[in-house]
């Protein structure tokens, strides 16, 4: 058995073997070190390395491993924007936008935007892979590794023609920058995920609540409730998906700060002119390893160099405000879209749940009738129990030990009985004419 172990097993490497000798060696003090305790199985538990799919803005993925804190670094994120993708914990659907990233949890689609690349939990389900493949088809036939050019009046009229394809229609727009189609993927994904989910139910809802109309009884009733459960439940998650986006259309900050590729592209003409700027004062005599000394450098320059920052920085905002403005643009007419689609399948559910409370007063109205007709047989027989009493007192008396002439009288019996009769039948027709006129029972 051993050695069927040692085949199966992968060899320990000899750091393995050197720390674990180490371990188990006495020392000098007569006390082992690192007694029950595993280095390098602290190690691995430390690492907490999680498969992502990664796919780049030319369609291209691959599966990598990384740990939290190069995730951290790498996105730009807090812990706390990490956790909302664990599938650990269950957090409600987000959309947060980042300096570098945007973090989306929208139902099984968990993943992290930039500018260049959408990393994604990578796990079994259906709707994940189909998301991967949705994206890497999106951006292999419109071709989102071109640059984006925002400005200039082709696109603006290009933009206008497609305003209604970008409602309905299935593909992305070709000027929207990468993290947009990554979040129209990501929205659609999630919108037809819901929708499905809202069309089973109903399926399923329809019939059963006509069936109940027909049949009260408990398993129908069970059945409803389970159903009502889960309808209250996918209501709240639609309803906080469309929360979120709107939330994003109302925000115009927000909404600003998710246009990734902007900011990029900002970033490296802001570099770019700071390097030829350097490039200039070495063309100027002064060395760039150099320190400069404020003394020794001319004036002219200096007041050359504070101008030119000075022009770049207006410059900059200028551009900045008008790019920002034109992303509010965008991405707004996006959410928008995906807004009425969310915003169809609420008033799915609502009219679903309206049908449900109908159902549920036509139940309760049947329930009360059937209770009102107990209660007036329950009358009619308390009344005529009454009447039978009456016979019960005849009796008593006729039964009581003292003569009577009365008594020896053949036919007294039968007049007795049909006396007894009229005035019974009698009292029943009066208590029943006075719960009519009270209308304490239909007439």
């Amino acid at each position: 058995m051993a050695d069927l172990k040692e085949r199966l097993l992968p060899p320990k490497p000899a750091s393995a073997i050197n720390l674990r000798e180490t371990s188990n060696r006495p020392s000098a003090s007569g006390r082992q070190p690192f007694q029950g305790m595993d280095v390098l199985g602290l190690k691995k538990r430390g690492q907490g390395l999680r498969s992502w799919i990664r796919v780049d803005t030319y369609g291209n993925s691959q599966v990598i491993e990384v740990d939290k804190f190069t995730m951290m670094r790498r996105c730009d994120l807090p812990a706390r924007d990490l956790r909302l993708l664990d599938p650990l914990f269950v957090y409600p659907s987000t959309i947060l936008g980042r300096e570098k990233a945007i973090v989306v949890n929208l139902e099984q689609i968990r993943c992290i935007i930039t500018a260049d690349e959408v990393l994604l939990l990578n796990s079994l389900d259906s709707y994940v892979l189909h998301y991967v493949m949705e994206l890497q088809r999106r951006l292999t036939t419109t071709g989102a590794g071109e640059d984006w050019q925002p400005d200039g009046p082709d696109m603006s009229r290009r933009r206008g023609s497609r305003n209604f394809d970008n409602v309905f229609g299935s593909t992305s727009p070709d000027y929207l920058p990468f993290e947009f189609r990554a979040l129209e993927v990501a929205l659609e994904a999630a919108c037809t995920f819901l929708d499905s989910q809202a069309a089973e139910l109903e399926i399923e809802a329809y019939p059963l609540l006509d069936e109940l109309t027909s049949k009260i009884s408990t398993l129908n009733l069970e059945r409803v409730r389970r159903l009502k459960s889960r309808l209250v439940a996918l209501t709240r998650r639609v309803q906080k998906v469309r929360d979120e986006i709107e939330q994003l259309m109302d925000d115009d900050d927000d909404m600003a700060e998710m246009y990734l590729t902007e900011k990029k592209r900002r970033m490296e003409s802001s570099f770019y002119g700071d390097q030829s700027l350097i490039g200039y004062r070495s063309t100027d005599g002064a060395s760039v390893s150099a320190p400069v000394s404020p003394v020794s450098s001319p004036p002219d320059a200096r007041k050359l160099e504070k101008s030119l920052s000075i022009a770049r920085s207006r410059h900059e905002s200028m551009r900045s405000s008008e790019s920002a403005t034109e992303s509010i643009e965008e991405l707004e007419m996006l959410l928008e879209a995906y807004f009425v689609v969310i915003d169809s399948t609420l008033n799915k559910l609502t009219s679903l749940k309206e049908y449900i409370d109908d159902t549920e007063d036509f139940i309760n109205i049947q329930l009360d009738n059937v209770r009102n007709q107990l209660i007036q047989f329950e009358l009619l027989l308390t009344t005529a129990t009454f009447v039978v009493a009456i016979f019960g007192v005849v009796a008593g008396i006729f039964g009581m030990n003292f003569e009577i002439s009365f008594f020896e009288n053949p036919k007294a019996f039968p007049w007795v009985l049909i006396i007894t009769g009229m005035t019974g039948v009698f009292i029943f027709c009066a208590f029943v004419w006075f719960f009519k006129s009270r209308r304490l029972m239909p007439l």
